[in-house]
């Protein structure tokens, strides 16, 4: 198989026997059989049906407004959306459609990448281009459209969400952005064109973790989940291995200020790791790793895809790719992918 080619590992496939050795992590072999041992807290699917009933007990209305006429797009129509998410507090979004088709259309609901907000319409035609809705997910205090009103005035950071209310699991960052998620899984049913039995939850990154956490809380509401080269996936592992990137912020965070504190903050991110949700997440999944990744090593990625739930799971591996994994390539493996499963719009 040509090295130009993502190999793809199921369940149940055999590794090729020449594998390239990544330079960061293990091999293919020993990434195949690379099975952690869980530290899933006890409390853990109380604390997270008590959070998302605590979100949905805010109520809310989901508000879109067609905004295409401002990006000059012609094929594809774009709202501008706000939904209720953490506290009932809105959560900004896009909805891209194909222009003059009525739907009801599976939709590709995306999360971003840490740092990053939804950015600009024009930055996600692909999924429109091929005939799906695509609702992407702003970031609350990372997106410039959605504020973390719990830190205070709304002000958008940089770095530094890895450990922002890290004392607690109740305090932690990620609870809110988790459930913001979750909840744009809830709203799809109330917005215009959306098959809300067809929803594909997906991400690069953190956007690949949070797809992974909705995933594994919202059931069988998820038809299909794609997490590529995902973050917040076994976090210690993370913390040790990583050569760059956020799983740094929890290095720094620990050396200089919380040195007597390692377990009780591992105890913490045991709520919101993707190794967690994966072992509640049933949906078929394709996952992407690259093997020579130095900001999410491949032992985190293959940490939850082996302790996935589900009988369907792919993994596509880059052998020679970093963080970015598959870049352009990636997408028409995952189009293939949707389509063998019967995941494709009626047009």
């Amino acid at each position: 198989m040509s090295l130009l080619t993502p190999h793809h590992h199921t369940s149940s496939s055999h590794h090729p026997e020449e594998s390239p050795v990544p330079l960061t992590d293990f091999g293919l072999d020993e990434l195949s059989g690379y099975h952690p041992e869980s530290t899933i807290p006890q409390d853990f699917d109380e604390f997270w049906r008590r959070t998302l009933a605590e979100a949905r007990s805010h109520g809310g209305v989901v508000k879109a407004e067609l905004v295409t006429a401002q990006y000059g797009l012609r094929t594809v129509e774009v709202d501008d959306v706000r939904f209720p998410g953490w506290n009932g507090e809105p959560v900004a979004a896009w909805l891209l459609r194909p222009r003059g088709v009525e739907g009801p259309l599976p939709v590709v609901v995306t999360y971003m990448g840490y740092c990053g907000g939804r950015g600009l319409p024009t930055e996600h035609l692909f999924w429109s281009a091929v005939g799906y809705a695509q609702l992407v997910v702003d970031s609350r205090g990372q997106g410039h459209d959605t504020p973390d009103q719990t830190m205070g005035d709304g002000t958008q950071w940089v770095e530094g969400f890895m450990t922002r209310g890290i004392d607690s699991p109740e305090n932690y960052y990620y609870r809110r952005l988790m459930t913001d998620c979750v909840r744009a899984v809830d709203v799809v049913a109330e917005l215009p064109g959306l098959d809300a039995n067809r929803i594909v939850v997906a991400g690069g990154s953190q956007g690949g973790g949070l797809a992974l956490a909705v995933a594994g809380l919202a059931g069988d509401r998820v038809a299909a989940v794609m997490p590529d080269v995902p973050f917040l996936c076994h976090y210690r592992q993370g913390a040790q291995t990583s050569l760059d990137g956020p799983y740094q912020e929890l290095v720094k965070y620990l050396r200089w200020h919380s040195r007597h504190r390692v377990q009780p903050t591992f105890a913490t991110l045991d709520y919101f790791d993707g190794v967690h949700f994966a072992q509640r997440a049933t949906a078929p999944a394709l996952f992407s790793v690259g093997l020579m990744d130095p900001i999410c090593p491949p032992r985190t990625v293959y940490a939850a895809f082996n302790h996935y739930a589900g009988e369907d799971r792919t993994m596509t591996v880059w052998p020679f790719a970093d963080h970015a994994g598959g870049c352009g390539s990636n997408p028409p493996v995952q189009l293939s992918w949707l389509r063998d499963r019967g995941l494709e719009p009626e047009l």
